[in-house]
Formats: structure tokens, C-alpha cells, sequence
């Protein structure tokens, strides 16, 4: 394996904690204290936070420096709630096209899911996830659906950035359902629950992040 440079670490650690909101949004990134704390200079980390904010993770505020982005909850909801439809549709047109090495793949990389999460990297974690999902509507055999998906896939992206409203309980709920998709889609006889199977698991998703809004709203809410 590569070993990363020191811009590469200071990144990856900078976007597993805005991932994970450990950097809440509106949070201040003080550039010295992060340097000091990953043995750097402020060179690093204003290379990497230049790339957080190309991903539109990071914004910069006059007289304040960068912060982490907010998330257009809106936005993001909506665009998850119609990616069920399209996913949950492209899953089941794939189960009439699916082989072995395609079950295979889609197995190989819910294991490289679950090796990412072990390690605790959630940035790859992140890209296995999207792999795994292209993967699994990559066989529907119709051009314009994947047209779509892939408009909506990168529309998600520019909201938020790639895998970012995951976090560890729902990572690890999703490997699990990966694998009963997997199961279903390889017993291949039964289309419509494996439509509402790949259909629940993103909508799933959606709803994990709306609760988990709800509580940081209403712990902010609380008096002290």
C-alpha cells in the first residue's frame, strides 16, 4: 500500500470528523491547532482544506477563515427519496442480467466495506459504498435510467460530498442489508421484494439522517 504524504493524512482526518460531525457545521477550522496536533506545519492542512473546500465540505467566512459547510437538509432528503425509486427500479431490472462474477463483485466489496470500517476509514469506506451501488444498477440494461442515476448520484455528491451523511451506526446497519440484496439478488426469483428491499435501504438512509438532525436540534435547543 502507498504511504500517504502528509497533506493526504491531514484530509483524510479533516473529512472523517466533518463525516462523522465531530466538526459540526458552522464549525471554525483553526489551521495552527490542527498542524500542531498532526505534528505538521499549516502547510498540510491548507492544502487539504483547499481540497475540502473544491468538495464544498469546507467554506471560507471573512474575518473568520474556513468553516465546515452546511448541509441543505432539503435538498439532500429529496434527493435521496427519488435515488430509492430509481435504485430500488435498476436493482430489480439487474436481477435478470446478474451473474456470478457480478454477485461476486458485489460481494468483494461489501467485504472491503466492512475491512474500511474496521480500520476506521470512512473516507474509503465512503467511495466502496458508491462503487458497491453503481455496481448493483450497472446491469438494468437501460441507458437513460443510468443516465438519471448517475445525474442524481453526482447531484447527492455536490450536496454534501461522497458518502458524508454516514456515520457508524448506519455504516454498519448498511453493510447487513448489502447482504440480504446480495442473497436475494443471487436466488434471483423474486424481483419486486428485491425492488423494495434496495428501495427501503436507501430510503432507510434518508431517514436515519433526519433523526439524527432532529436530535442535534433538539440537544442545541436544550437549556443549560
Amino acid at each position: 500500500m502507498k504511504r500517504e504524504n502528509k497533506q493526504q493524512k491531514v484530509y483524510r482526518v479533516l473529512k472523517g470528523r466533518i463525516i462523522e460531525r465531530e466538526y459540526v457545521p458552522g464549525q471554525r477550522i483553526v489551521i495552527d491547532q490542527i498542524a500542531k496536533e498532526l505534528n505538521t506545519s499549516s502547510i498540510p492542512v491548507r492544502e487539504a482544506i483547499r481540497q475540502l473546500e473544491a468538495e464544498r465540505l469546507v467554506v471560507y467566512k471573512r474575518n473568520v477563515g474556513p468553516v465546515v459547510a452546511e448541509v441543505n437538509e432539503s435538498d439532500y432528503l429529496d434527493t435521496v427519496r427519488v435515488l430509492a425509486v430509481l435504485e430500488g427500479y435498476a436493482t430489480a431490472m439487474s436481477a435478470e442480467n446478474t451473474t456470478i462474477e457480478h454477485i461476486q463483485q458485489l460481494k468483494e466489496l461489501n467485504s472491503q466495506m466492512e475491512e474500511a470500517l474496521e480500520d476506521f476509514d470512512i473516507i474509503k469506506f465512503s467511495k466502496l459504498n458508491a462503487r458497491f451501488h453503481r455496481v448493483l444498477c450497472e446491469q438494468c440494461n437501460n441507458p437513460y435510467l443510468l443516465e438519471q442515476l448517475e445525474t442524481t448520484w453526482n447531484r447527492l455528491d455536490a450536496i454534501r460530498g461522497t458518502g458524508s451523511t454516514l456515520y457508524s451506526k448506519r455504516v454498519k446497519e448498511s453493510i447487513q442489508e448489502h447482504a440480504a440484496i446480495i442473497k436475494l439478488l443471487e436466488s434471483g426469483n423474486n424481483a419486486e421484494l428485491l425492488e423494495r428491499m434496495a428501495r427501503q435501504h436507501k430510503i432507510t438512509t434518508a431517514e436515519n439522517f433526519e433523526k439524527r438532525r432532529q436530535n442535534l436540534i433538539e440537544t442545541n435547543t436544550l437549556p443549560s
